[in-house]
């Protein structure tokens, strides 16, 4: 998987990379999880070093698959590559127009245009690599009581939609938001 994106760098933040995860990524994963806000948006925290090698496991399993495909998204610093996202394209089927982005930010990363940048750049990889397989939009859901993620959908190109009413395992009803592929 040798698939590597990137995001310009803005006023406020540097340069991102979006890279397929790797087993060495499992401490930077475990240290993005001990956030409680972060915990507490995600269906599978991951807070063990076991849990930590099964998100890797299924990352990779679903490259493999051709069906999800989850980056790891960095950003360069003095001391290296520091861990500051994740962006996953998810549900994509040969046929289907609609598939989802999903993303979560590290707390050192929130509030510096980390995750439009890397939503937008795995957009516009999903519409060269799959357009032609007939994918035609791609669709970025959350929950009601999530105004950041409202942001990073509109700041991202993905226009509200509708409400979807809540179904387990979301306790909430969800916003719709869909950005059309070119």
């Amino acid at each position: 998987m040798s698939v590597l994106l990137s995001a310009a760098a803005t006023p406020t933040a540097p340069g991102l990379l979006l890279r397929p995860w790797r087993d060495g990524d499992a401490d930077a994963l475990l240290e993005a999880y001990r956030d409680p806000v972060l915990r507490a948006w995600t269906r599978f925290p991951v807070t063990t070093r076991a849990e930590a090698r099964a998100f890797l496991r299924r990352a990779r399993q679903g490259w493999a698959a051709g069906r999800r495909f989850s980056f790891a998204v960095l950003e360069d610093t003095p001391t290296g590559e520091r861990l500051v996202a994740c962006v996953v394209l998810k549900d994509v089927q040969p046929g289907r127009p609609a598939a989802e982005v999903g993303y979560w930010t590290a707390a050192a990363a929130r509030g510096r245009g980390v995750a439009p940048r890397a939503v937008d750049a795995v957009t516009g990889w999903a519409s060269a690599r799959f357009a032609a397989g007939g994918l035609t939009r791609l669709e970025l859901l959350h929950q009601v009581d999530n105004p950041a993620s409202c942001r990073v959908a509109e700041k991202s190109g993905y226009a509200f939609v509708e409400v979807l009413p809540a179904r387990p395992p979301f306790p909430r009803d969800g916003h719709r938001h869909v950005r059309r592929l070119s």
